[in-house]
């Protein structure tokens, strides 16, 4: 997101980020299946998206259209994994768990709206900011 809202390609962060989002959407798969649920449904979901965001900046070398579309599967996958990370913590954590029990609670609620919303604001920033640098020619 930073490389993005900053307008700097940051290509080692990206690869990174890239291939451990794919490992751990794919090795979620892994798990004893017990028919579709939310979990299974994140993880095609994150996969799409991930697939389209490697097209863009591999296959494509974010020519024209291939340019948002890569920053916005890439902000919808990182998106995915905090919306996961924050379910995760009002799991695990018992502070936030005593908060909402059953996650259907205002505070869990809260914290996803309040996240849902600075991605979607940093997505519209960074779709405006990152682009890449304009090669000039000496006529």
């Amino acid at each position: 997101m930073f490389g993005l809202l900053t307008a700097k390609r940051l290509d080692g962060w990206t690869s990174l980020f890239l291939v451990t989002t794919i490992a751990t959407s794919v090795t979620g798969f892994f798990f004893p299946f017990h028919g579709i649920t939310p979990a299974i449904i994140f993880g095609v979901i994150s996969l799409v998206l991930l697939a389209a965001a490697v097209i863009a900046r591999y296959a494509r070398h974010l020519a024209g259209g291939w340019r948002w579309i890569y920053v916005v599967t890439a902000m919808l996958a990182l998106y995915l994994n905090v919306f996961v990370l924050i379910v995760q913590l009002f799991q695990k954590v018992p502070a936030l768990k005593a908060l909402a029990p059953t996650q259907s609670e205002a505070p869990f609620a809260v914290a996803q709206l309040l996240t849902l919303a600075l991605f979607f604001i940093s997505a519209i920033f960074a779709a405006i900011r990152f682009r890449l640098p304009v090669q000039r020619t000496i006529a």
